[in-house]
Order: structure tokens, then sequence, then C-alpha cells
């Protein structure tokens, strides 16, 4: 009886000992995360400060306040104050005219330099990448002096709230 409890044992041990043997899962592992590092693709991730309009500008409305919006349509880009249409910027082809912009959005700088806020609202199916080449123009541009190869960055206005247009 003890001779069979004992090769009961045996049989029991080594068993466990077959269900047990993690080492070719740990092989699998290793194998598999220098797989996934070596194919990583690692991205950096840009974020950029932008202003949402709240609730809680109504009482910032009392005191008036020129107010410059660019407005990204799908026949091209409309620069207005918050009441008017002061500017309209046709589309050459199938490209925005964001030398045109450029140049209107200094003029506006000029006559305002104290200004550093402004509004891009872009039309519903508009795409994307057009309103980040906007923001981008009415953030800053760069000025080439005459005689030299490198021109001067010039910050129109840096703080940018968006939304939709009307």
């Amino acid at each position: 009886m003890a001779r069979r409890r004992r090769r009961q044992k045996e049989e029991l041990d080594m068993d466990i000992m077959e269900v047990l043997n993690l080492t070719p899962m740990m092989d699998v592992f290793t194998v598999l995360v220098v797989f996934l590092l070596i194919t990583a693709v690692f991205t950096s991730i840009t974020i950029m400060e932008l202003s949402v309009p709240t609730g809680a500008g109504a009482a910032a409305a009392a005191k008036p306040n020129f107010a410059i919006e660019v407005i990204v349509r799908k026949a091209g880009l409309e620069i207005a104050n918050g009441k008017s249409v002061e500017a309209v910027i046709p589309k050459q082809g199938d490209r925005y005219d964001l030398e045109k912009l450029s140049e209107v959005m200094r003029g506006i700088k000029a006559q305002y330099p104290d200004k550093e806020d402004a509004t891009v609202l872009m039309e519903p199916k508009v795409e994307y990448d057009y309103l980040v080449q906007v923001m981008d123009v009415v953030r800053g541009t760069v000025v080439k002096t005459p005689g030299s190869a490198q021109g001067a960055k010039i910050v129109l206005f840096p703080k940018i709230s968006i939304g939709d247009a009307p």
C-alpha cells in the first residue's frame, strides 16, 4: 500500500511539473516584447492652448471690444469684426490664399497692436487641415526683409478661439 501511494505521489509530482513548465511561454513573451519595441511607432503629440467660449462671457460683453473673426468657408475666407464682414478672400483654384490672409492680419495688427486674441470659425464639411493652416497664419507669420534670405517671425494673435461658422 505504501508503494502504491509513493507511485501515485511521483506521478502527481511529474504531472504538475509538466503543467507548470513556463519556459516556452516566457520565450514567447520575450520575443513578443522585443518585436513590439522594434515595430513601435513613436509619435510626439503637440498640445495647443485654445480658449473655448463659455457662458460666463456675458458679463464681459458690456465692454465694447473689437473682435477679430476669421471664417473659413468652402468658397474662401472672410475676416469679420464681430458685427460685419470686413474683407473677403476668395479661393485660388482649390487652395485658400493664405498669403493674402497674412497681409490682412498684419494690417489689423498694425491698427490694434495690443490685441492678442482672435477667433477662427469653420463651416461644416471643410477639411480640418485648412483650419490648422489658417490658425497658423493668424497666430504668426514670417516677413522677409529685402536683401536677406531669412525672414523675421512676427507674432500676430497668439490667443485663438475656435468655433462653428454661422
